[in-house]
């Protein structure tokens, strides 16, 4: 379908059927303001996310370095030790094409946390972790290069 100087949407069906690569529910995602120089509208499903964690999650991480390879800008990464990006085609990672979704692009958002950082975001007893604790844009870089670079 193309759309608006060529700003191509995914059919409404076809965002759920997508291939499932990580074996989790893909959840869809909806537009919360309507955009109407796109033709999108308010609740139509735009996107679609998987939550992957474990080993799954590296061996899907180092894949998608791989193609970048192994290069992440240093502003990708976060104060607090997340970071994130995109590849452009899907077929890069080793996918099937499928002509009838097309080429697509995915992008990457990875959490990194230190066991016991659910402290201060549980709901009962709540408390502060100490700024000694907590994982630092550094500490998420060295850890990135030491555990996904030696695969």
């Amino acid at each position: 379908m193309e759309d608006c100087d060529g700003c191509r949407k995914f059919p409404k069906q076809k965002i759920p059927e997508q291939q499932n690569y990580s074996l989790s529910k893909p959840c869809t995602q909806q537009v919360k303001l309507p955009l109407e120089g796109f033709g999108i509208r308010r609740n139509e499903k735009i996107a679609t996310y998987v939550t992957v964690r474990g080993a799954k999650a590296e061996e899907l991480l180092t894949t998608a370095l791989r193609v970048k390879e192994f290069e992440i800008k240093k502003s990708s990464f976060s104060n607090n030790g997340h970071f994130g990006f995109g590849i452009k085609e899907h077929i890069d990672l080793g996918i099937k094409y499928d002509p009838s979704v097309g080429i697509f692009g995915l992008d990457f958002y990875v959490v990194l946390d230190r066991p016991g950082t659910r402290v201060s975001k549980r709901k009962i007893k709540k408390s502060k972790v100490g700024s000694k604790y907590r994982l630092t844009k550094e500490d998420a870089a060295w850890n990135v290069t030491e555990k996904l670079t030696d695969k």
